[in-house]
């Protein structure tokens, strides 16, 4: 965030003076040159700005796979600026890396000898920038908005000297590589996990598991999941002072975390209680998946009555049956079962009884459940190591440009 000498608050010692207020128009040219069927096929998309590499036949529709309707794509070079016109105000806006074509709905431009391209992909996508570009998009509604080059034109930049425009870039393609190798770091664990998990759980009709810690033999037992599991049913109000949560698909977490701190709940509304180390859950799903959350974060958490809450029941694990049923093929089967008209799925707790699994002895619970949930600690590390980095970047965006 600058102040009003337009420079950022974090640069570069070497580098002084303000930085000078532009018009992409006074930047950069309109380019209208066809391609040919020799070039790989790019896009631009709202997370990662212009692809590097060609669409493959899966990713382009059918209107694109015929060379005929590939006559009117556009040629780009590297540096070239590509703007979806229908979601540039959401941020689909990026720079060329490497030449290639675009959709012919697309606005492409050629950067001034006074730019430093990669800076200017920065510069751009920078929310700022978004905000700019959606003031001056415009539409019947938001999804039929679009930037006309007309509009274009009049987004204004602050940019500095070349030099410390490739000075800033090079710090920002470091931190993109850090997150990049983060990223895979982070979803290289999470394909461990699935397929450690598949084969830790008997699957297709089978009693034993494909792989097994050494000391166990015999048969898993069959049996209904209302057996080993028991409905807990406290209830109290937000005058409790217990805190409220939410169970999300990240995780059990703080409501006031996961939406804010609006609420539309009275201190006589009645919440079910999650005590320490038992399993709640949001029964309704847009997508057949649901996911189980054990509380680790607080004494007593509050949940909205439509969260089940439960425990286990006998000789049973806790945790192991919510890995089961976090992970298990056969209960994703089994959920997808219970959609009844409408375009939600309920899973409520007397149809979540009706689940059959196979369970080990308790020793054998004990086993999985620990290396799961180590493997579960390792997953989350990496997750927050991921948000932190990408935190970095979003605060260096701030305080490195005008």
């Amino acid at each position: 965030m600058a102040g009003k000498d337009k420079k950022p608050d974090i640069r570069f010692s070497e580098f002084i003076g303000a930085w000078e207020q532009r018009k992409l128009g006074e930047i950069y040219k309109e380019r209208n040159e066809r391609g040919d069927d020799s070039l790989p096929i790019l896009s631009v998309s709202i997370r990662h700005g212009v692809s590097n590499e060609e669409l493959d036949s899966d990713t382009l529709g059918k209107k694109v796979r015929r060379s005929e309707d590939k006559s009117l794509y556009k040629h780009v070079y590297f540096g070239d600026l590509v703007l979806n016109m229908m979601r540039a105000w959401q941020g689909a806006i990026g720079v060329v890396k490497s030449e290639g074509m675009v959709s012919p709905a697309y606005i492409t431009a050629i950067p001034d000898a006074q730019l430093y391209p990669l800076f200017m992909d920065y510069c751009l996508r920078r929310d700022e920038t978004i905000i700019q570009i959606n003031n001056l998009s415009y539409g019947v509604t938001d999804f039929r908005k679009r930037l006309y080059w007309d509009s274009f034109i009049n987004v204004l930049c602050h940019i500095p000297s070349v030099p410390e425009q490739e000075r800033i870039a090079a710090i920002f393609a470091h931190i993109d590589n850090l997150i990049t190798l983060q990223q895979r770091k982070y979803e290289k664990l999470i394909i461990i996990k699935k397929s450690t998990v598949e084969k830790m759980f008997p699957e297709h009709g089978a009693n034993v598991p494909e792989i097994r810690f050494a000391g166990f033999t015999g048969a898993w037992e069959k049996r209904r999941l209302g057996e080993v599991i028991m409905e807990l049913e406290g209830y109290t109000t937000l005058k409790s002072g217990y805190p409220l949560l939410t169970s999300s698909r990240n995780g059990l977490m703080f409501q006031d975390e996961y939406r804010g701190n609006v609420t539309t709940y009275n201190e006589n509304t009645l919440f079910s209680i999650v005590p320490y180390g038992k399993c709640t859950y949001r029964h309704m799903s847009d997508d057949d998946i649901f996911h189980f959350n054990i509380n680790y974060i607080v004494e007593n958490g509050l949940v909205s009555r439509e969260y089940p809450v439960f425990d286990a029941y006998g000789h049973n694990c806790l945790s192991f049956i919510v890995e089961y049923l976090n992970s298990s093929n056969r209960f994703i089967s089994f959920c997808k079962e219970q959609k009844k008209g409408g375009t939600r799925t309920r899973l409520y707790y007397k149809n979540l009884c009706d689940f059959t699994l196979f369970i080990p002895q308790y020793d054998e619970q004990l086993k999985i459940a620990t290396f799961l949930s180590n493997l579960d600690r390792s997953i989350t590390l990496h997750r927050r190591k991921l948000e932190k980095m990408k935190n970095i970047k979003k605060a260096m965006l701030e305080k490195m440009f005008v």
